[in-house]
């Protein structure tokens, strides 16, 4: 007898357009800088601390 492969799908909900998530569960305690880019330009820049 052979087995039947069975094919399982799921769907996830999209992400909401235009926004851009940044998990910072990963990083080591500190003082980070976040700088926003555009055509090779700083338009924007924060600090944050973990």
């Amino acid at each position: 007898m052979t087995a039947k492969k069975s094919k399982m799908e799921g769907s996830l909900d999209s992400f909401p357009e235009n926004q851009i998530y940044l998990n910072i569960d990963q990083l080591k305690d500190g003082t980070y800088v976040l700088k926003i880019m555009k055509n090779n330009k700083v338009i924007k820049k924060t600090t944050f601390k973990k």
